[in-house]
């Protein structure tokens, strides 16, 4: 099954992306009512598997040894 994971920081961490992106947005380009920005990554995978509690725990491992930084990092995922 395909998976999307989404990788975002965790509330309260500074992003110092998401502000950059912002302040481009605003300042360079005019888009006033744009702010809070925040900027994440996307990873999308196929899971040679059926059962989406197996997905899950998958995912979970995926996440935990390898694509998360869980100290300033949070993912969601969905079986698309």
């Amino acid at each position: 099954m395909k998976v999307r994971i989404l990788i975002t920081l965790k509330n309260g961490v500074l992003d110092t992306q998401g502000k950059a992106i912002e302040n481009s947005l605003t300042k360079d380009l005019g888009f006033t009512n744009v702010s809070d920005v925040r900027q994440g990554r996307l990873v999308e995978l196929e899971i040679a598997e059926e059962n989406k509690d197996n997905i899950k725990q998958i995912v979970a491992d995926l996440c935990d040894k390898v694509l998360v930084n869980q100290v300033i990092e949070d993912y969601s995922y969905e079986i698309i």
